[in-house]
């Protein structure tokens, strides 16, 4: 497999648990909730705690389909700020990296 196919399974793989984790969070936040108040109060924490998950999620979703697109372009590994390459070890790191670590 070349260099960019792994960068390519590995993205798809990642978005793929993503969107799973984020389908499981979608599930917890439509659940109808309990009649009990104090039960009602426990359950509006937790949804508030999904929620914020739930952003995160769909952030590293974005970074992901975004990092897809740039392999797609072969734009993959160029920083966006000034065009040179992003060291090898940055996007071993952070595969969704966009600039090079001077511009970071």
């Amino acid at each position: 497999m070349t260099g960019e196919a792994d960068v390519r399974a590995k993205l798809t793989a990642r978005l793929g648990e993503l969107e799973s984790r984020a389908g499981r969070i979608e599930a917890q936040l439509t659940k109808p909730m309990s009649a009990d108040s104090e039960e009602q109060a426990i359950e509006i924490e937790g949804e508030d705690t999904l929620a914020a998950e739930d952003a995160l999620v769909l952030k590293e979703m974005a970074s992901v389909r975004a990092a897809l697109g740039r392999l797609d372009q072969g734009q993959y590994g160029k920083c966006l700020s000034c065009g040179e390459p992003i060291s090898a070890a940055r996007l071993v790191l952070m595969p969704t990296a966009t600039l090079c670590a001077d511009c970071m």
